[in-house]
């Protein structure tokens, strides 16, 4: 089964018929803007409604996690857990086709909404494991831009990281990429007074989290031995700052910050956070020492088999 909305396809054959997971009454929120909103008025949403969901879902600001990105126009892309298509817009109308995955039809719909003027857009609802089966296998790019670190709650594994990898990498054709975004769990932020992102608790990720912690992200040589376990051997770190969520500015090993350089350092807009140091001045101490790389709050990732 399918709908279409504008130029946007939606197949619902894997959908449960349900939604499994909701932020409640804030998604018709997202909805009702994305229906009667056009993209160019999304700022001025989020300074009228004040509300961190609207700004989250809404700010142009996160599609910088894949704005920057070289893509020559005819990849085929896969999108896993695409939400509210809050980065989805990155890659439309400068690739080929771009295949969204997500298990919420509300979100979706949000998706479907705020591009539904675009091309070649469809979004496949359901469960990854269930949609995944009948994907194609000659991806030019997948992307998991903050997805990666949930797969300990949906891919039934002993190994569900190392696994979600394996089963990713099928779907890309030869000399593919992976793209990776997500939290360093010893990002600098933790330490200063940052609540763990997904937790919510304080030094949650540094003190390697709880038992049955439904997320998890890692430090980048857990990262890579990940990677490697599950077939990657080329790899390329980038580092957003302050984060992957709203990136200012991207850095990389070729290109790694200067001291002075990071000093928005304070934009916490979903929790209450302590200040336990000045993260500026140890920024540029760590810089210094050449551990930035350790530090980093968040990385994107490029993996290649």
């Amino acid at each position: 089964m399918a709908e279409t909305i504008g130029n946007v396809k939606i197949n619902t054959d894997d959908y449960p018929g349900t939604d499994l997971y909701s932020d409640g009454a804030v998604e018709d929120e997202l909805l009702e803007i994305a229906m009667n909103t056009e993209p160019s008025g999304f700022d001025r949403e989020i300074a009228a409604r004040k509300s961190w969901p609207v700004m989250y879902h809404f700010s142009r600001l996160r599609e910088n996690i894949l704005s920057w990105y070289p893509f020559e126009g005819h990849e085929k892309v896969l999108e896993i857990g695409s939400g509210c298509g809050a980065v989805t817009g990155a890659v439309l109308g400068r690739t080929a086709s771009v295949t969204c995955v997500d298990l919420s039809r509300k979100r979706s719909l949000v998706n479907a909404y705020r591009h539904r003027d675009a091309k070649g857009l469809e979004i496949r609802l359901g469960n990854f494991q269930d949609v995944e089966k009948k994907l194609d296998r000659d991806y030019d790019i997948i992307t998991l831009i903050g997805v990666f670190e949930y797969a300990n709650s949906y891919i039934a594994s002993e190994e569900p990281y190392t696994e979600f990898l394996r089963i990713v990498g099928r779907h890309l054709k030869k000399g593919g990429k992976l793209l990776i975004a997500i939290e360093n769990r010893l990002g600098i932020k933790y330490f200063a007074g940052c609540r763990e992102d997904h937790t919510g608790r304080w030094f949650d990720g540094i003190e390697g989290y709880g038992e049955n912690t439904y997320a998890r992200t890692f430090v980048r040589p857990e990262l890579e031995e990940l990677f490697r376990e599950a077939g990657f051997d080329r790899f390329r770190f980038f580092y957003p700052y302050p984060d992957y969520k709203f990136p200012m500015s991207i850095y990389s090993d070729e290109y790694l910050p200067k001291t002075g350089e990071l000093r928005q350092n304070l934009e916490n807009f979903d929790r209450s956070r302590m200040m336990l140091f000045d993260e500026a001045r140890a920024l540029d101490s760590i810089i210094k020492a050449g551990l930035f790389p350790l530090f980093s709050n968040s990385y994107f990732i490029e993996l290649e088999r």
